[in-house]
């Protein structure tokens, strides 16, 4: 039987995608995505900031690289991968989302006050 390992995360793009091939010709986009918490502390409202590595591959990787830009919100379901290697004699990890599906989320429209002094 295996372990649940699934994850859905909203965010925003911190960087342009980066579109990579394996050498067998499998696409491969990496993406960056900052995701927002929001919470109350006393009277004052506060923001928590998690900066995610997303890794998107095939079909969802060339869409990803074509039609994404940095700012632009994306809701992604998948998987944790925990990468492991070794450094300096020490054992590092990483953990990153694989995404199995990857949603885009409205661009942002300029304001009129915006259009206006572009």
């Amino acid at each position: 039987m295996n372990d649940l390992n699934s994850i859905i995360i909203e965010g925003n793009l911190t960087q342009e995608p980066e579109m990579k091939y394996t050498t067998n010709g499998t696409a491969m986009c990496s993406l960056s995505i900052a995701v927002n918490r929001y919470y109350k502390s006393g009277e004052e409202t506060k923001r928590e900031t998690a900066f995610l590595d997303v890794e998107c591959w095939g079909r969802i990787a060339e869409s990803c690289s074509q039609y994404l830009s940095k700012g632009r919100g994306i809701r992604i379901v998948g998987r944790l991968k925990q990468d492991r290697w070794e450094q300096d004699g020490y054992t590092r990890s990483k953990v990153i989302i694989v995404a199995e599906n990857v949603e885009f989320k409205p661009e942002r429209q300029q304001s009129k006050q915006e259009y206006a002094h572009a």
